[in-house]
This record gives C-alpha cells, structure tokens and sequence, in this order.
C-alpha cells in the first residue's frame, strides 16, 4: 500500500518530468529560465550546424538573379552602362537603406511587444471597463491598413518639435516606425490574451487553492508557461512588419526600396537595369526573413504541449 502511494503521487507530468507521460487534463511548459538551454539550441545534423536556407533555394535565389542580370544585358545597347559597371557603385548606397529598414523593424517591433503585453493583459483583466477598451483599441489597431496608418501618422505627427528654446526635427523614419508599431501592438496583444487563456483553468484553481493573489498567479504561474507560446507567432509578426518596412519608401524614407529608386534615377532610368536591381532587393530580404519563417516553425514543433 505503501509503495502504491509512492508511485501515485511521484506520476511524471508532461512538460515537467521525463520519460513516457501518462495522460493528464493540466499540461504545462517548464518556465524558460528553466530549459533556456535546449530552447535556443541551433539544429544540428549529426552534431554538425545544419543550414538555415537549403541549398536548392540559394540556388533558385542566384538563378533569379542571373538571369535579370542576362536580360539586362541582353537589353542594353553598345556602349550603354552595364549592371556590372553601375551595380558595384550603388551597392553600399543600397545596403544603407536595408539597414534603415532592420532600424524601422526592431524598434517598431520593441515597442509594438512593449505597449502589446500591457494591452494584451488588460484584455483579460478583472475590470470590465478596462477590458472593454483594451478589446476596442485592439479590434481598431489590428483591422486598420498598414498604409493608411502609415498616411495619417505622417501627418498628424509635427515635423518639428519646440522643447525650451530649442527646436527639435522629428524624421520620418521615427513617425513610421511609431506609425508600424501600432498594427504590431494590436497583434501583439491578441497573442498574449490567447496565451492566458490557453492556460488550463486548473492552473488557476491550484493557485487559488494555495492562497496566491491574481497577481501572484499571473507573474508567477501564468507567464511563464505562456512565454514560450508566444515566441514563435511573435517571431512570425517580426518577420512580417520587416516585410512591410518598404512600405515606408511611399513617404520618402530613405530605406532600401527608396534607395534602389534614386540609384535607378541617377542612371538615367534605364529600363533594362529596373529587373536586376530590384532582384536584389527582394533575395536580401528573403535571405534574412526566410531564416526566422524556419526557425519560427522549429520552435513551434519544440515548444508544442502534447497531451
């Protein structure tokens, strides 16, 4: 009898102890601070670093690429300027703007996780007025066109701002960058509303039972089993505001798609550059996206709790 109450009470419990599980109704992750190791281990094929990209779509990628750089050549005239002649030279002017567009995308992404978190636990608070507004300016934000947002930030915000005596210039990649964080807010805020309410209501219960405060249920209990919920669709939100970054190019933010434009137009606008140029543009942005779409669904394979 004894021992049949050592092994009842000792049952693994999924998420927590190894070995085979048993079936349970309060599945759990392991707080990150506890498995932050093995979460963010790179994989590995037989102990060696296993490629992000596969072999097969760096090729397809240098195909696309070769073959505008053969049809503009194919369409330029004798004696005309050449993709390899004119490239070289814009290339660094061009690079400039891609790293205004990862500027705009990870302070966009900072503070659209920041005001996201806050709004996102007032969608689950007690208090019914706060949680009607959190869902309100949650619904606006995130059914709200990127563009358009990016419009009317533009403009609502001063150019120039008076501090003292001194005037302050406000660029536009900031208002953008304001401006894209919001959607991201929004998005983010439903994330995070899911990923409480993901949570089993027996976790709640245990901790009630046990005299924890909500308070204390939510930072203590709560989080930390939602945290690794939320890595890989915030990755994935990452890797679309970094998509929509050229958006700003329509307001003149000098990031890479506004960059590639002006090099055009300093060459003269030649049609047959037009292909190679912008080639280029869209492999450097699938080459740094299409690292984190991977690893995006690594973790979510990783992180998934089975029952």
């Amino acid at each position: 009898m004894r021992s049949h109450r050592k092994t009842r009470f000792k049952r693994a419990i999924p998420g927590l102890d190894t070995g085979a599980c048993p079936a349970t109704d309060l599945p759990v992750l392991k707080p990150v601070f506890q498995s932050s190791r093995e979460a963010w281990t790179w994989p590995t094929i037989a102990g060696v670093p296993r490629l992000i990209i596969p072999a097969w779509m760096v090729g397809l990628a240098l195909i696309a690429l070769v073959l505008s750089i053969g049809a503009a050549q194919a369409q330029a005239g004798a004696g005309a300027v050449t993709f390899w002649t004119a490239f070289p030279q814009w290339l660094p002017f061009i690079m400039e703007g891609f790293v205004l567009n990862l500027l705009i995308s990870f302070f966009a992404m900072l503070l659209g996780t920041v005001m996201g978190v806050g709004l996102g636990l007032a969608q689950v608070s007690v208090l019914d007025p706060l949680r009607k507004l959190a869902w309100l300016v949650t619904q606006f934000f995130r059914n709200s066109p990127w563009l358009v947002l990016l419009f009317s930030f533009m403009l609502l915000l001063p150019f120039r701002v008076k501090i003292g005596g001194s005037e302050i210039d406000i660029p536009g990649w900031t208002k953008a960058t304001f401006a894209l964080s919001l959607p991201i807010m929004a998005n983010i805020a439903e994330i995070v509303r899911g990923a409480v309410l993901s949570i089993p209501i027996g976790q709640w219960e245990s901790a009630e039972s046990l005299a924890f405060s909500r308070r204390q249920t939510m930072w203590m209990i709560i989080l930390p089993q939602c945290f690794k919920r939320m890595i890989p669709p915030w990755m994935n939100w990452y890797a679309i505001l970094t998509m929509a970054t050229p958006l700003c190019s329509i307001l003149e933010v000098q990031e890479m798609m506004k960059s590639t434009r002006e090099a055009l137009n300093a060459l003269g606008d030649k049609p047959e550059l037009v292909a190679p140029f912008y080639t280029f543009v869209l492999v450097v942005f699938f080459v740094y996206i299409y690292p984190i779409a991977r690893w995006t669904i690594h973790l979510e394979r990783k992180f998934a709790v089975k029952i």
